[in-house]
């Protein structure tokens, strides 16, 4: 599993017509499938008088495909669902919804001009879309000699560590919570800084 990926920091729509077609990309934040099928269920209730609701995402890390899903929504088999998903899957974005919207203008596309006006979509969307960071964390438990605190206090930042929880007595303890691909570096950087005096443990 990717330790850090970027994922929709908010809602984002973009529109485009496409040879006299209305062509309408929605995208939200989906942390797991279930919240990802909502999304597809709010947009198609918004949009009934739509031609077609295609949609495709994927609820989990970036180029994930264990919890990815796609639809044509009556469009020939395999000309929307499948190249938005394609999109998503190389765009380095997770735990993404996407629809795409269509009202039918009355000029066909062909299945070839479906194939690229619905992963273009998907590509619109991305180039505007905002982002934040997904980073998966660890917590851990640190123990350390009194004298060592406002040192210990100082390193957190250069870990991008939080202090979640504190408590004193025979020796000072803090719970901190920081990035999973930082918790080597910074538990060397502590054993180090109390001269191995430190005991650092999972919560």
């Amino acid at each position: 599993m990717a330790e850090r990926y970027p994922i929709p920091a908010a809602f984002h729509r973009v529109e485009e017509t496409i040879k006299r077609s209305r062509f309408m990309t929605s995208m939200g934040h989906a942390p797991d499938m279930e919240s990802a099928r909502a999304f597809v269920a709010a947009i198609k209730e918004e949009f009934p008088d739509a031609t077609h609701n295609c949609w495709a995402f994927n609820a989990g890390p970036s180029g994930d495909t264990a919890f990815v899903g796609l639809s044509d929504d009556g469009e020939p088999s395999g000309t929307a669902g499948k190249p938005m998903l394609g999109v998503l899957l190389h765009s380095g974005v997770g735990q993404i919804a996407v629809v795409v919207t269509r009202w039918f203008g009355g000029t066909k596309l062909g299945t070839g001009g479906l194939v690229r006006a619905y992963g273009g979509m998907v590509s619109l969307g991305l180039e505007t879309l905002p982002l934040r960071d997904m980073v998966v964390t660890r917590r851990l438990a640190v123990s350390l000699p009194y004298p060592s605190v406002t040192l210990f206090k100082r390193l957190l930042p250069d870990f991008e560590a939080e202090e979640t929880e504190e408590a004193f007595s025979e020796v000072a303890g803090f719970n901190v919570e920081l990035p999973e691909e930082r918790v080597d570096a910074f538990s060397a950087a502590v054993v180090e800084l109390t001269g191995g005096r430190a005991e650092i443990h999972e919560k």
